[in-house]
């Protein structure tokens, strides 16, 4: 719980590693382990079956994490593609590697885990779409080996750039993405090494394999209770959240209606099968060359992605459905395969990190994650009871302003930047949905808590500049002391 039950209400907050000594190895530096990341575009974190999906199945995914460490609360700390591929990358949050959004490279003098890994003997491999910077498919720096397209690339028909030569590949963009891994990998497994799979799949707008093209056919879709145009659906909600409906991004105008919302729906369930056949074709090679054991496996959504909840698609925002993502990592060496639970706030802000910390090789200070690889080990460890969320708005989608907030264990607090409207403030554990904002406004502007959240409400103000100035956000137009 993020305050005290004595009448104090202290929030006791995890702050990231800036200005820390870099944390301890795991794990030692002569005896490293094998490292594979495997980023899914825009996967929810209810998306597979071991989440409890009424629906869809995902028996390799589900296999992972039986045998491995779910983290049941994994987030991300801005719901974009690229600033969150950054963080992942970085360990920095965006409003420090400079990937606002999803237009603007990283800056290639930004150390990165790949670079610091390649430094500490790994082979280093990226595969399948990058998405920073989206004009180019040039190598970045950090990989000894690159297969990678322009932008978002296509289902079908990639051109991609392998260490500099263009090669147009017609199969399906997850079936080229995990062939081209899979060669690698079995060609490099002498090593240590770090294979980096990140899939196309499963971002709109969806093109499923041709082999599950009719799956789910007759499935009944869940819709969200919070979907449908009525009072108690915006009881209090900001007045852009109402209005997006009518977007690309809102339910009643999604895609310029290139599809409703039950086709996309059943689209990308189709596109994640494909995905859950990857996992198993990872494992299954991983295996055959000896190398299961001790490799440390972790699987992320890049963001989340919302379905209808309060009338939006995508993500951006920062509701529940569009922060969350899955995490799931198996490492039989570390972990056994016995399967574990982690409840604690884990964060794209911590990949980088941990994967250091798997490879013996020391953390930057500057890195502002941390690394979980012992938590499974150690439940009881100090942790974050808090953390940062921001967004950046953008001119390619102005429908969605810039939100800066802050999740603790319980509560969740976030205001609007460049328009007035309404902040939100959510209990969650009475109310997972967020049907209801516990402030409310006056004609004058005036912001007023419910009776008995005054408190709070002031608590987590303070939280939110907290942290914001202890992640060194004051050079943000933004900024709020």
């Amino acid at each position: 719980m993020p305050f005290s039950s004595n009448g104090a209400r202290r929030l006791t907050v995890f702050v990231g590693l800036a200005g820390m000594l870099a944390v301890t190895s795991a794990i030692r530096a002569a005896d490293p382990l094998n490292i594979v990341f495997v980023l899914v575009d825009d996967m929810r974190y209810d998306a597979m079956s071991c989440a409890g999906h009424p629906v869809l199945k995902t028996p390799a995914i589900d296999s992972l994490a039986a045998t491995g460490v779910r983290f049941d609360n994994g987030f991300v700390t801005t719901s974009l593609c690229s600033p969150s591929r950054a963080t992942f990358l970085t360990g920095l949050y965006a409003h420090r590697h400079g990937v606002l959004d999803n237009v603007t490279p990283l800056d290639p003098s930004t150390p990165t885990f790949p670079r610091l890994l390649q430094q500490a003997g790994y082979k280093t491999a990226f595969v399948g779409k990058w998405h920073m910077g989206g004009s180019s498919d040039e190598p970045r720096p950090g990989f000894d080996y690159w297969a990678s397209f322009k932008g978002q690339g296509r289902y079908y028909g990639n051109d991609f750039n392998i260490d500099g030569r263009h090669v147009k590949l017609e199969e399906y963009a997850t079936d080229s993405i995990t062939r081209l891994s899979l060669e690698w990998l079995k060609a490099h497994a002498g090593g240590p090494f770090m294979l980096y799979m990140s899939h196309k799949a499963v971002h709109g707008l969806y093109e499923p394999a041709a082999r599950h093209k009719d799956a789910y056919a007759g499935a009944i879709i869940p819709l969200p209770v919070s979907l449908a145009d009525t009072p108690d659906n915006y009881y209090r909600k900001p007045r852009w959240v109402r209005e997006q409906r009518y977007s690309w991004h809102g339910v009643d105008d999604m895609y310029y209606k290139a599809m409703t919302l039950e086709q996309a729906i059943r689209e990308y369930w189709r596109c994640m099968l494909a995905v859950d056949e990857s996992v198993a074709a990872l494992v299954r090679t991983l295996k055959e060359l000896g190398k299961y054991e001790s490799t440390l496996i972790v699987l992320a959504g890049d963001n989340g992605h919302l379905w209808g909840e309060h009338g939006l698609i995508d993500k951006r925002c920062m509701y529940e459905e569009s922060i969350r993502i899955p995490m799931i990592a198996s490492c039989p060496k570390l972990y056994g395969s016995d399967g574990r639970r982690v409840p604690k706030m884990v964060l794209n802000l911590d990949v980088a990190p941990t994967f250091l910390d798997a490879a013996g090789a020391p953390v930057p200070e500057s890195m502002q994650g941390r690394s979980f690889l012992s938590l499974p080990d150690q439940p009881d460890r100090p942790w974050r009871t808090a953390f940062l969320y921001e967004y950046f708005w953008e001119e390619a989608y102005p429908e969605t302003p810039t939100c800066l907030g802050v999740r603790t264990d319980r509560y969740k607090y976030v205001e609007y930047h460049g328009v007035w409207d309404v902040p939100e403030l959510y209990d969650l554990q009475k109310d997972p949905r967020e049907m209801h904002n516990r402030l409310s406004t006056s004609r004058r502007k005036k912001v007023s808590p419910d009776p008995g959240y005054e408190p709070i409400y002031m608590e987590l103000q303070a939280e939110l500049s907290r942290l914001l100035k202890e992640n060194g956000a004051r050079e943000l137009p933004c900024w709020r002391p």
